[in-house]
Order: C-alpha cells, then sequence, then structure tokens
C-alpha cells in the first residue's frame, strides 16, 4: 500500500523530500535587475513569442517554456557554466523553467511577479 501512495503522489509531482523550488533562487525585480547587470547573466524570457514582441526585458533570450522543444532548445542554446535568470509574465512559467533547467545542472533565478512586476516597478523594456 505504502508504494502504491508514493506511486501516486509522484505522478501528481508531490515529493516527500526537498521541493524542485529549492534547486533555483527566486528574487524580487529589484534583485533581479542587480543580477542581470551582469554581462555573465543569461536572461531568459520564457513565455509565448508574441507577449516576448509587446515587450521584453533588454537582452533577453526567447524560449517558450510551453513549447515541447523547450529543454532541446535551452540545452542547445544556454551555457551550464553561466547563471541564468528567467522570467514570464507572472512567474508562474518562469518557475517551472526554472526548476527544469536547474534539474538540467544550470544555476537559476526566477523573477518573482514576471514582468508584471517589472513593469509596475518602471523598469525598462523594449519591443521588438
Amino acid at each position: 500500500m505504502k508504494k502504491f501512495i508514493a506511486a501516486i503522489l509522484a505522478v501528481f509531482g508531490i515529493g516527500m523530500g526537498a521541493s524542485a523550488q529549492s534547486a533555483y533562487k527566486n528574487v524580487d525585480v529589484n534583485g533581479f535587475e542587480q543580477m542581470i547587470k551582469s554581462d555573465s547573466v543569461q536572461l531568459v524570457d520564457v513565455r509565448r513569442l508574441n507577449e516576448y514582441k509587446e515587450g521584453h526585458i533588454p537582452g533577453s533570450l526567447h524560449i517558450d517554456v510551453l513549447d515541447s522543444t523547450f529543454l532541446t532548445k535551452a540545452l542547445a542554446t544556454l551555457d551550464k557554466h553561466r547563471a541564468c535568470a528567467v522570467y514570464c509574465r507572472s512567474g508562474k512559467r518562469s518557475a517551472m523553467a526554472a526548476s527544469l533547467l536547474s534539474k538540467e545542472g544550470f544555476k537559476v533565478t526566477n523573477l518573482l511577479g514576471g514582468i508584471i512586476a517589472w513593469n509596475e516597478a518602471k523598469k525598462k523594456t523594449v519591443k521588438e
């Protein structure tokens, strides 16, 4: 019976130890802004392409986390030896991306509140 319950929990992604969230760091807008000032940080926007084109943080790469090839594209594009800073609209998709990337060995920081919080703080964005 214990194995059955453990299997059910695993299917639903409920762990009995450290959560996936502990594998990456969440920071607020100001902390994120400080982090991405470094040339060594890879800034990744994980929203849909139309969202990215509407306005994104300058210097960000676009890799859609909801695309089935997200991980393949990320592994081909990003350098595991450099930190990654990820963001989306509100922070949910970027948390998913952060979890996936950290499981692949990346050091990842997620922007809490996403670009909504970034815009509310009147931080710079650019349109394509």
